[in-house]
């Protein structure tokens, strides 16, 4: 452990020293300095990698993620309630009763997710996200631990114009979404602030939401080839969780909460909730010295009040993060034959937790019964390097080592530490593209992923610590072609994922969750992904621009090697994950600033136990969004209204895994409205 605390210092002195002499490069550098700095590299679109990107705004409902996530091939979000948000990519939500797991999130330059691997990514207004790229698949070299794989999330875009956003939304069970986005440029300054509101009275009993946020970011280039940012947020969510129903319940009143049973009380009764308070900041620095080498390190840390007040305990997490992220980069080329692209780095974090767990009397603590410290430490060495060859075949080549560990206690019988060494992992990744032809790329990729278990699994509301608990890990082999030119682009992905001590989620007949590891997995899956300009944009006719998005998913996932006491599961499809999903959109533009959208997605039945004794049942989603941008002044002025779930199907959206008592349902909202303005200036 010292020698680690002593490398680790070693290592960011280095990198600050690095820092320091590029700044002082640019100061006394000779003329030449003063070009452009080139970095080599491509873009996402030449990318080997399984790579997509999201505006979430666009089009979509501006207070929510999940219609605009599982709008991506391999992608699906659900969402239990209001706020209740899990998120997964390739089928990694068999791990994720609330929250999101084995999936590495950053925001800007700063993980999001914790040295205990877990992501609060409900504390974020989705008003506040700019972009989004999605990474499927492992993607260890660079990011470290993860079995699913990797988002980032971009607040904000640096532009050269000052400008003010106001925005508000009403719908259907009582929603209300207020948003308020000022950019300020000065000189070389640029500053964001960002405050957003939302509640909702939800579509069951026991399903509200209240959420407050702010957040505020701040950049400047200082001298040529150095930046500064700094990132800092707040949010207050609060929200009410229904549970599951059984399917006799679900089918004679979707909208209730889960009633009493026997001698426990229900949702309603017992006033069960969570509430989240999380300070996020973060600052760093980008150096750009010469021609051919860049320097970035950021600081980050974050403190977090997490409070669930379930049926049968009370749980509160005081938990406060810690970390550095850091590496150098450089690049090269012999003429335009021979480009290349090297980077090292390390990334290191630590999460404090005190978990305590207290009886639930109607909603408020009563006697605590559970407390447990626990520490979590993380922290990987990554390298990767790429090269482009005679501007056709692009090489990525990257490796991380990574080492995790926790430390825990019973807190309130002063017992001494126990420590859980997980053996070091070396993850690697080789990936290729060759371009076919101008406009048609093919891809090749062999990567290992791996996530251990977060500090919710390892300790989960049974109040018991789970030694036994490992990480999962597993080997992803993909191909896929990609076609590009200006009216079409098309993308079709086959991977196969093989994953080993697959990690999934159980619970008690309390309604305890804890988790266990299964066996393995067989994740055999294809992607497509088409956009197509079937009229690109005009000024005159009756149509300025008609545009058509389908993305298709189809799994034949199944367990494998999966026993539980002497019942074998092998072979049984994957708890959680619909076989296909199809998502098909079109958005019209048409005089005078109106347009129309309209999507549909189509999921097939999921499976909600291991046993596959009990499915969801498929639905067909419909949603459309009418608007009308003109222009007031000089400002420009929004009006839209959308309908969310036309065809008024009944479905559920963020189903129990594995409910004790068949719990599993969670009911979506029927047909439900909303309407909105938005004002910039």
């Amino acid at each position: 452990m010292p020698s680690f605390k002593k490398n680790l210092l070693v290592f960011i002195f280095l990198q600050l020293c690095v820092t320091i002499i590029s700044t002082a490069q640019v100061d006394t550098a000779s003329d030449d300095s003063n070009k452009e700095i080139v970095v080599i590299g491509y873009s996402l679109q030449k990318s080997p990698a399984s790579v997509d990107t999201l505006q979430p705004m666009l089009n979509q409902p501006s207070f929510t993620l999940v219609s605009g996530l599982n709008t991506l091939p391999g992608v699906r979000m659900e969402e239990r309630s209001p706020g209740s948000y899990r998120l997964s990519i390739r089928g990694s939500l068999l791990r994720s009763p609330f929250g999101v797991r084995n999936i590495k999130i950053y925001l800007d330059d700063f993980p999001l997710t914790d040295a205990g691997g877990n992501t609060y990514l409900n504390v974020l207004d989705a008003s506040s996200i700019s972009s989004m790229e999605i990474w499927r698949g492992p993607y260890g070299s660079l990011y470290g631990a993860n079995t699913g794989g990797v988002v980032r999330i971009r607040s904000y875009e640096k532009k050269d114009t000052s400008n003010v956003n106001v925005s508000a939304i009403g719908g259907s069970y009582g929603l209300i979404h207020q948003n308020i986005r000022v950019q300020q440029k000065w000189k070389k300054h640029f500053f964001t602030v960002n405050q957003a509101y939302q509640r909702s009275d939800g579509y069951r009993e026991q399903s509200a939401l209240n959420r407050q946020f702010y957040q505020a970011s701040y950049y400047v280039d200082y001298i040529k080839g150095m930046q500064l940012k700094a990132l800092a947020f707040y949010s207050d969510l609060w929200y009410q969780t229904p549970g599951g129903l059984t399917l006799q319940q679900y089918q004679i009143n979707p909208q209730a909460a889960r009633p009493a049973a026997g001698n426990r009380a229900g949702a309603e009764q017992q006033d069960a909730h969570v509430r989240n308070k999380m300070i996020y900041t973060g600052i760093a620095h980008e150096a750009r010295f010469g021609k051919h080498w860049r320097h970035v390190i950021s600081i980050f840390a974050t403190h977090n009040n997490f409070e669930n007040a379930a049926i049968a305990t009370y749980e509160t997490r005081k938990e406060t993060t810690y970390g550095t992220r850091t590496y150098l980069e450089t690049s090269g080329a012999r003429s335009h034959r021979f480009t290349w692209n090297w980077n090292v780095g390390l990334e290191w974090q630590k999460t404090q937790a005190l978990i305590s767990n207290y009886g639930n009397n109607s909603g408020a603590r009563d006697t605590l019964q559970s407390q447990t410290d626990l520490n979590a430490r993380q922290y990987f060495l990554f390298t990767q390097f790429s090269s482009t060859i005679l501007g056709r075949l692009i090489v990525e080549a990257g490796l991380s080592f990574n080492n995790y560990r926790y430390m825990y206690r019973s807190k309130n019988l002063n017992a001494a530490w126990t420590t859980q060494q997980f053996k070091p992992q070396l993850l690697p990744r080789l990936a290729l593209s060759y371009k076919i032809r101008e406009q048609l790329l093919w891809r090749v990729s062999i990567s290992k992923g791996y996530s251990s278990p977060t500090i919710a699994e390892i300790r989960p509301n049974d109040n018991i610590v789970h030694e036994d608990l490992q990480p999962e890990y597993g080997w992803n082999y993909e191909t896929g072609l990609r076609f590009l030119n200006k009216r079409l682009q098309a993308d079709i992905t086959v991977f196969y994922y093989e994953l080993k001590q697959a990690i999934v989620s159980r619970s008690d007949v309390n309604g305890a969750q804890y988790f266990v590891n299964s066996g393995g997995t067989k994740q055999p899956g294809l992607e497509t992904k088409l956009t197509c300009q079937l009229l690109q944009k005009r000024l005159h006719g009756f149509l300025r621009a008609v545009e058509l998005k389908n993305n298709f998913t189809y799994y034949v996932f199944s367990f494998d090697q999966y026993k539980i006491g002497t019942v074998d599961y092998s072979g049984n499809r994957l708890t959680g994950v619909p076989r296909t999903t199809i998502v098909t959109s079109m958005y019209i533009e048409l005089p005078k600033g109106l347009y129309v959208f309209v999507q549909y997605n189509h999921t097939s039945k999921i499976s909600l136990n291991d046993a596959n004794t009990a499915f969801a049942s498929s639905y067909h989603l419909v949603q459309t969004k009418f608007g009308w941008n003109f222009m007031v002044t000089q400002n420009t002025m929004g009006l839209y209204m959308g309908v969310d779930n036309l065809l008024n199907q009944q479905y559920s959206l963020g189903n129990d895994l594995n409910a004790f008592g068949g719990r599993y349902y969670n009911a979506a909202p029927l047909r439900n409205f909303y309407f909105g303005a938005a004002y910039r200036f």
